[in-house]
């Protein structure tokens, strides 16, 4: 199996390009949904042509696209962050078996679905800037319309005590591309009781 650690480094441009959309409250609708619809041609492309991509050249040769969900600000919300006092070093499970560490930071709570949801935001601890964290989620569209390994999000905290998060930004890891990937599994807090139409569906293989 080919290490999550490869996943992680490839996504930092992600992490950077996602900053872009923590500030978009002054945006017209349409703004955002082109931002939106750049960083999905983006994903794209990386899939489809870079080297550090998931897919092998024989799936290349036959991938067209990605598939979304419509794009809906509504899943755009702002989250309260609630801060774990005593941090501590979870070891996540990975798809392969084996097991990746990160720090347990903090909690974002939020309104979405008709109710609060509480999800655990994860520090590589490897990260060298406190403000990003690594969200692992599954919902009730994983194992339909989108991976059932679940989702990822790199979110970055944009005020004292909030962090937004957009799960239009939602994107499939690498297993659901090749299995000869390892990947993180989300922790049991991340088990969303609603369906997240938002972001990337299943690959279509």
């Amino acid at each position: 199996m080919k290490s999550s650690h490869i996943l992680i480094g490839v996504v930092s441009l992600v992490i950077l390009v996602a900053i872009g959309y923590m500030f978009t409250a002054a945006e017209s609708p349409e703004a955002y949904v082109e931002k939106i619809e750049k960083e999905r041609e983006r994903q794209f492309k990386f899939i489809r042509f870079n080297i550090e991509s998931p897919l092998t050249e024989e799936q290349k040769k036959d991938f067209k696209s990605l598939t979304f969900y419509e794009i809906n600000p509504s899943y755009r919300v702002k989250a309260r962050l609630v801060p774990i006092e005593s941090k501590k070093v979870r070891e996540v499970p990975l798809t392969d078996g084996s097991r990746e560490k990160y720090i347990e930071h903090s909690f974002a709570e939020f309104e979405l679905g008709g109710k609060t949801n509480k999800l655990l935001l994860l520090q590589s601890i490897k990260e060298t800037d406190m403000r990003n964290f690594f969200l692992a989620f599954a919902d009730e569209t994983s194992g339909r319309e989108t991976y059932g390994g679940g989702r990822f999000l790199n979110v970055r905290q944009d005020g004292k005590n909030s962090i937004t998060i957009d799960f239009n930004l939602a994107y499939n890891p690498y297993c659901a591309y090749n299995p000869d990937y390892a990947c993180p599994l989300p922790p049991k807090e991340n088990l969303m009781t609603i369906a997240i139409e938002a972001g990337e569906k299943n690959y279509d293989k």
